[in-house]
């Protein structure tokens, strides 16, 4: 299970590079088999469309079982949000004896931060929107949660077509610990042709595009904007004299 990092090559790993340019074969979603071309010349390729993860899990794990050497393509990281975890759930359930290898890839959570400044740099909590496999219930609970216990918030598939409306849930939630002041920084298509980049605060965020592609990261009572930058404090400010 190879993570491919969050779209631009540059961002790849050399062991990720290295697991694709080992396998016989490379299963993914088209999208993110889409951002890799350069990797996938002389490999058989095997594609599907949204929603068809546990069919590319089982197909992974048909072909590892014939001895071929597979790997099983995820943007980001495998292992958050991804098919790392599905393999594993799969396989036990199979009692498959295949061998198994997680190859970490930059997630988005890592490279949107990246783009926005520092805003990671004290405890951080990431939540999906997505109430395909997870009750609305149960997020909206982890987002209270999170929000009291003053985390940094990283807001996963914020929004599609179809769920317009947990984003809106989401800041109604946040919105009960902290003011509508906090900095939020929202970063879509991540280190691609495309990206954007937008700073904004708690109160503003509905007016800025957001959409599947999107992370939304919410800073804490401490974040602040110093000019493009989001930056959340680490606490060195009130042990050290930083301005020497």
């Amino acid at each position: 299970m190879v993570g491919t990092g969050p779209g631009g090559l540059k961002h790849i790993t050399p062991a990720a590079t290295e697991a694709i340019a080992a396998s016989e074969v490379v299963v993914g979603y088209q999208t993110y088999l889409d951002l890799i071309p350069e990797l996938l010349t002389g490999k058989e390729v095997v594609s599907s469309q949204m929603m068809k993860e546990v069919d590319r899990a089982r197909q992974c794990l048909e072909l590892a079982a014939t001895g071929r050497k597979v790997a099983l393509v995820s943007g980001g990281d495998p292992g958050i949000y991804a098919m790392a975890g599905l393999v594993f759930e799969m396989a036990r359930e199979r009692d498959d004896h295949v061998v198994i290898e997680v190859i970490p890839g930059i997630a988005a959570i890592n490279g949107c931060a990246a783009r926005l400044g520092a805003p990671l740099m004290h405890d951080f909590a990431a939540i999906s929107l997505s109430d395909l496999l997870t009750p609305m219930a149960l997020i909206e609970k982890r987002l209270d949660a999170a929000a009291s216990a003053d985390f940094v918030i990283a807001l996963y598939n914020p929004k599609s077509k179809k769920r317009t409306d947990h984003i809106v849930r989401a800041r109604e939630i946040i919105l009960k610990h902290r003011g509508p002041e906090t900095p939020v920084g929202i970063v879509t298509a991540g280190t691609r042709d495309h990206e954007t980049v937008t700073l904004t605060t708690l109160g503003k965020m509905l007016e800025a595009e957001i959409g599947m592609q999107s992370c939304v990261i919410i800073g804490n009572s401490s974040t602040f904007r110093w000019r493009d930058y989001m930056v959340t404090p680490r606490g060195y400010t009130g042990k050290y004299s930083l301005a020497e």
